[in-house]
């Protein structure tokens, strides 16, 4: 990808003192980074072992494709902490993200449904600005030899003077791809009801500029936060914890 360095002149006035403001601002991000039945969804929130998780997002029977018998599809809910390096930020995510998918087969083919994807900002640097993981359109989570999932994320970027809808990966660019990959086996929980723990990472993947953050957002955010970032600069690492639960 070609950058794009022209320089464009925003005249006198508040717009000038509006891009100073957020340069300034900016600057301290510089300093500071481092390089369930037939008519019904599954039950709520659940006790003993999977306390914690809640099944409320689970994609309801009438979501599941034509074809799937609910007695043998699950819901799992996964929650994960871990840490998120992309560009220049480098971060822990303290707070757990949590994606929530069905999962079985139809004609002895695996097929999913996606539910939801939530997750808490994650604070720059000590800076005002925030990134939010939020799911970018594709999931598939049928794990093999080579790979735990894939997953396609966009990161929310919230900050003063930023727009809404200002995000890295987006309509203009594409999401985040990633292809997470074991760093610690599956270790079962427990059984009754089922709740495993695993560790994932994806350190190959590339990031892209940002997008939709404005005339006065864009370029500097970029420049800021070392975007695009190819592969190999950039490190999403995943402590997971999944509860399982049958629809039937």
């Amino acid at each position: 990808m070609t950058k794009n360095w022209k320089r464009r002149s925003y005249g006198t006035g508040p717009a000038r003192a509006a891009a100073a403001a957020l340069t300034a601002l900016l600057a301290v991000l510089t300093a500071g980074a481092a390089p369930a039945a037939a008519d019904a969804k599954p039950p709520g929130p659940a006790s003993g072992p999977a306390s914690g998780f809640d099944f409320g997002a689970c994609p309801a029977v009438d979501e599941l494709p034509a074809g799937a018998d609910p007695g043998t599809w699950r819901c799992e809910v996964m929650r994960a902490t871990g840490r998120l390096r992309v560009g220049r930020v480098d971060e822990p995510i303290d707070r757990p993200m949590t994606l929530t998918f069905a999962e079985g087969r139809v004609d002895g083919e695996f097929a999913q449904v996606f539910g939801e994807m939530t997750a808490e900002p994650i604070r720059v640097g000590g800076t005002p600005l925030t990134l939010t993981p939020r799911y970018g359109g594709y999931a598939d989570f049928q794990s093999d030899d080579e790979r735990r999932g894939e997953l396609d994320l966009t990161l929310a970027v919230r900050g003063p003077l930023l727009p809404r809808g200002c995000s890295i990966g987006g309509a203009a660019t594409g999401p985040v791809h990633l292809v997470l990959k074991d760093t610690r086996p599956t270790e079962v929980i427990s059984e009754d009801p089922t709740v495993v723990s695993f560790g994932a990472a994806d350190a190959e993947f590339a990031a892209p500029r940002t997008d939709g953050c404005g005339r006065l957002g864009g370029g500097i955010l970029d420049r800021v936060l070392d975007l695009p970032a190819p592969a190999g600069e950039n490190r999403l690492e995943l402590d997971a914890t999944v509860a399982i639960r049958q629809y039937a």
